[in-house]
């Protein structure tokens, strides 16, 4: 199993015991679930960060000037994570991952578990851009996500 690691890189984070567990726990259920062959040694870093820091992550690799809740930066195509030492980097930004969890009625820890999940899959080759993909890999995130005790991140969405 790859190695994951989480790394607090900003305040807020600490005030959730526990919390680095269940990310490194999220991200390991997400590429059991992908069925991705990688390294056993590979690595995947989490990085809790900022609104600031994920800021300039963001508009460094994506040229867009604004904090977004997850940024994820694979380390190779799907097809070569098997002989790859990295699988890649997953970002967090605090205060957008605290203010989404309130807006949408969520556990912060909930909400932050789903987006681990949902950061892992981009890693591995995973993708949301036509409809047919977002099935894909919201039906994932469900099944992930349900067997870590975390609710359907996606229930009541396009009901009116």
């Amino acid at each position: 199993m790859a190695e994951i690691d989480v790394m607090i890189e900003a305040g807020g984070w600490e005030a959730h015991p526990g919390l680095e567990a269940r990310v490194a726990a999220a991200a390991a259920a997400a590429l059991v679930a992908a069925n991705v062959k990688t390294l056993p040694s590979a690595e995947l870093a989490v990085m809790l960060s900022d609104d600031a820091g994920v800021a300039l992550l963001n508009a460094r690799w994506r040229g867009k000037n604004a904090p977004t809740n997850v940024l994820s930066f694979p380390a190779a195509a799907p097809a070569k994570l098997a002989t790859c030492p990295m699988i890649g980097d997953i970002a967090l930004a605090f205060e957008t991952c605290r203010r989404e969890a309130e807006a949408e009625g969520k556990t912060f820890e909930d909400h932050v578990t789903h987006l681990v999940v949902h950061g892992t899959l981009h890693l591995v080759g995973f993708d949301h851009e036509t409809e047919a993909e977002a099935e894909a890999m919201e039906g994932l995130e469900r099944v992930v996500l349900a067997g870590l005790g975390v609710a359907d991140p996606y229930a009541g969405e396009g009901e009116a």
